[in-house]
């Protein structure tokens, strides 16, 4: 089944005074709509890279299942966003009293367990088609926090207080700890998420260019930098270009210290030349556990089966870009950053 036209296409922040429409994803679309027509038996909770395009495709499936009927509920605290696309005026008028009183983000992250609440609530009204969206939260929350969440989503559409025709409940994140303690619990399905593919990603490319900028670097050199990663492609457009200044960046952000380096240097160098070397036995857990907190690797990559995934897989292996077949970098640049500090951090011994 090939995908389906999509009624509208979103408009999409890509840098300052620039937008962009939802490019791609033909399969995760055609996906979406499944959904539509069925709602989701348990939770979907959707990982994958950082800036690899899930609140993108999310804003989408908004709109998707706004025009088939949906009641949604969309929450994301990294944007400080709770809407509720109903007719009832009660509901809408409790979230903007409970926004009023919000100060700071974490009593935002707070909000989220009314999420369940307004939903209850909108089937109470009659709405027999609900849509639930919560979207990178998982960062602000602990992962047994994270974990009662989805086991709420599951309550919700399981044993539900009210009749309801369908509910779809998705979630995102790339927290990967999350990911795990969900995982333990099969309360959800967990679908994995890639960064665009190469044609995708050149399709977006292009717009860039006859858009915003004619001093591009060549798409091939692009696509070995980031490996179709949108965020990370607004970045690089942002700092002109700069690799150094966008890996610098990471460096920081991601806390990639000379001490961490130096703890695990042997590791480490074996990763950034193939990261499937971290899915030996002997690897120690701690590592493992410090490289998915600081969002630098997807360990254990789901197998490249297409009902495993939202949108299209990742190649099986792709050592130029750092994916390899359990493990893999979240993007080129991730990995370059680590071997940047490993030669800066030999260099000064």
């Amino acid at each position: 089944m090939g995908c389906r036209s999509v009624l509208r296409r979103v408009k999409l922040p890509f840098a300052p005074g620039l937008e962009v429409e939802f490019t791609d994803r033909a399969r995760g679309i055609e996906q979406i709509f499944e959904w539509v027509e069925r709602g989701t038996w348990q939770p979907v909770v959707v990982y994958g890279p950082e800036g690899c395009g899930k609140t993108s495709l999310l804003l989408q499936a908004v709109e998707i299942l706004r025009e088939q009927g949906y009641s949604v509920i969309y929450f994301n605290p990294l944007r400080r966003r709770f809407e509720v696309e109903v007719s009832v005026e009660s509901i809408k008028q409790r979230i903007l009293e409970r926004l009023r009183q919000v100060s700071t983000e974490f009593e935002f992250v707070k909000l989220i367990w009314l999420v369940i609440d307004v939903a209850l609530e909108v089937l109470k009204h009659g709405r027999k088609r609900l849509a639930i969206i919560v979207d990178d939260a998982f960062q602000f929350m602990g992962v047994k926090e994270a974990a009662a969440l989805i086991k709420g989503l599951l309550e919700l559409t399981e044993h539900p207080e009210e009749e309801y025709e369908r509910i779809v409940a998705i979630a995102a994140t790339s927290e990967g700890l999350s990911r795990t303690e969900i995982g333990r619990h099969r309360w959800a399905e967990i679908r994995a998420m890639w960064n665009m593919s190469r044609e995708g990603f050149e399709e977006l490319y292009k717009e860039l260019r006859r858009r915003a900028s004619n001093n591009m670097p060549g798409f091939d050199d692009v696509w070995r930098l980031i490996g179709g990663n949108p965020s990370l492609l607004s970045q690089l457009y942002q700092a002109k270009w700069n690799t150094d200044t966008v890996i610098h960046a990471l460096i920081e952000d991601k806390g990639i210290t000379s001490s961490f380096i130096n703890k695990w240097r042997n590791w480490l160098e074996e990763a950034v030349r193939d990261p499937d070397t971290l899915w030996a036995p002997d690897t120690p857990q701690e590592l493992i556990n410090e490289l998915v907190e600081k969002n630098l690797i997807i360990y254990n990559m789901h197998s490249r089966l297409e009902y495993r995934w939202i949108d299209t897989p990742p190649p099986e292996r792709d050592l130029e870009l750092g994916i390899g077949r359990y493990v893999a970098w979240q993007t080129p640049l991730h990995r370059e950053a680590v071997r940047r500090v490993l030669e800066e951090s030999k260099a000064i011994k």
